[in-house]
């Protein structure tokens, strides 16, 4: 794990502990309320190398800061750090996720009075890094394009969609997937697939 990682991941426990913990009167508008969030984030990196166009998987931690703009839309920020990185197979390659930052903005509907469905689409900023141990080798001549910064294109368009559950009071459960960038210099797509809990207040 490195440390761009360690001082999210102690920076995002921090945030969400210091959320208001007050219950909300159950007539507040939605439009009135902020929420805050913290996810686990599968990130698949997919079409990989020219040839062989490998998949391979890392893990992030995502901190999410947003507000209802009325009852339907929202708008965020999402600020994300890797704490795992994705060995792609058929070479020696290697993608780190240092962070991400994306903002966004999205519809929120509800499907019953605890869950709701949402889709959102914004701008991403990456900061990653490949690396090619033994570049040498024939196994590894797919790859060598992609070695150093990762992406090489560090804004990309983004988008998600995703389901919640009110699991307590103001506090949510929630599945959600997307696209995070893609590289315009490799063409290799990056996803999304995160869990975790949101709260509004």
């Amino acid at each position: 794990m490195n440390k761009v990682a360690l001082r999210f991941l102690s920076s995002s426990l921090m945030a969400i502990s210091l959320a208001p913990l007050a219950a909300q009167a159950q007539d507040t508008p939605r439009s009135d309320k902020h929420y805050v969030g913290l996810l686990v984030t599968a990130l698949e990196h997919r079409s990989i190398g020219e040839r062989t166009k490998e998949d391979a998987w890392g893990q992030a931690g995502t901190l999410v800061i947003g507000g209802h703009l009325n009852d339907l839309i929202h708008a965020e920020i999402r600020l994300g750090g890797g704490f795992n990185d994705a060995d792609v197979s058929g070479g020696d390659l290697t993608l780190a996720v240092d962070y991400f930052a994306s903002w966004y903005m999205g519809l929120h509907y509800p499907i019953t009075d605890y869950a709701n469905v949402y889709a959102q689409a914004g701008f991403t900023h990456v900061k990653g890094e490949a690396t090619l141990p033994n570049r040498e080798e024939s196994y590894n001549a797919q790859f060598r394009d992609i070695e150093g910064d990762y992406p090489d294109s560090s804004f990309s368009i983004s988008w998600l969609a995703g389901v919640d559950f009110e699991v307590l009071s103001n506090t949510f459960l929630v599945f959600e997937g997307g696209r995070l960038f893609k590289d315009t210099g490799s063409s290799a797509n990056t996803f999304q697939f995160s869990t975790g809990l949101r709260y509004e207040f």
